[in-house]
């Protein structure tokens, strides 16, 4: 009986940590993972934002909806590479078995985000502060923009052609459960999350818009 009852409360263990495994875990490859599935989301909203500045007047509304969106995921990308960066730094074994960045990709960092965060900020900025703000934060976010751009495109060429891999790693349903792949339903809903903030934030901040529109005459050019 005694023995019946331990085989039973083992067996209830693993299932425990089983199921606790498709939300958490996965060690340096889920962070890995984790990161390229939020590199992948950005490259798409990062397009969408490169055919909004093409066609800025248009599509303005689209621009700052979208912006507004990317703090979401954004936000993940610098949580999770921060994530592996403290755990380097602090003597993690696994992640100092794993290794640093190439050196270039750690000299550019800091560049990359900083210039992250003053593009997003001066957007946001831009935003609440109304058109009357163009002569002094809209040059701020330019240059940001262009500064971000440029970086960006480096890290972007380093870490692309591993991106694939590692997406389809976590989408396809056929992998086997193991150490590699634990904690894949955490990190998708994780992503999801980071998009659903965003969106949400987005939506929140819509009536800051109709300042902007008026403005740029988005308005006049459909009612005329």
């Amino acid at each position: 009986m005694a023995v019946d009852q331990r085989t039973t409360a083992h067996a209830t263990f693993r299932s425990s940590v089983r199921g606790r495994g498709r939300f958490t875990g996965g060690g340096t490859t889920g962070n890995e993972r984790l990161t390229a599935a939020t590199g992948g989301t950005l490259l798409v909203l990062l397009a969408v934002i490169g055919v909004t500045i093409i066609q800025l007047r248009p599509l303005l509304w689209l621009h700052m909806f979208v912006g507004m969106l990317l703090i979401g995921p954004v936000a993940l990308k610098l949580a999770s590479t921060g994530y592996r960066f403290v755990r380097y730094y602090t003597a993690d074994q696994a992640y100092r078995r794993k290794g640093p960045p190439a050196a270039p990709l750690r000299a550019i960092a800091p560049v990359v985000v900083l210039s992250t965060v003053v593009v997003l900020a001066s957007g946001v900025a831009l935003l609440f502060a109304g058109p009357q703000s163009r002569d002094t934060l809209l040059p701020i976010h330019k240059l940001s923009f262009f500064a971000w751009v440029a970086f960006m495109a480096l890290h972007v060429l380093a870490h692309l052609p591993r991106v694939p891999r590692a997406l389809r790693a976590d989408l396809s349903r056929s992998g086997q459960l193991g150490e590699d792949v634990a904690g894949r339903s955490g990190r998708m809903l994780t992503l999801v999350g980071a998009l659903v903030a965003g969106a949400v934030l987005a939506v929140l901040v819509i009536p800051e818009f109709g300042a902007w529109l008026h403005s740029s005459g988005v308005f006049n050019n459909h009612n005329g």
